[in-house]
């Protein structure tokens, strides 16, 4: 078995559910840790963020790119979106 090592921390649950469902659809051996602990409430991921994702070493930077690719897609608007944003048909 190879070992797994942190490839980066995760900065929300969508973000964590959506490279969780790409890096399964591609086959990729992953393990994503949240920091959340009921006994504090969530009191951790205030301080360290949502969680972190810990793969083999050599998916590192497949990972790290599709990891860019969702927040980069996350955070850009409707093209189509109009300045009161409603979009155009």
């Amino acid at each position: 078995m190879r070992p797994y090592v942190k490839i980066i921390g995760l900065e929300n649950i969508v973000e964590a559910q959506l490279i969780e469902s790409i890096l399964k659809e591609k086959g990729i051996p992953h393990r994503v840790r949240s920091f959340h602990d009921t006994a504090y409430d969530g009191l951790f991921q205030l301080q360290k963020g949502w969680g972190e994702i810990y793969a083999p070493l050599e998916f590192k930077e497949e990972i790290l790119d599709i990891l860019a690719d969702v927040r980069s897609e996350v955070g850009e608007p409707d093209a189509r979106a109009t300045e009161d944003g409603t979009t155009e048909d």
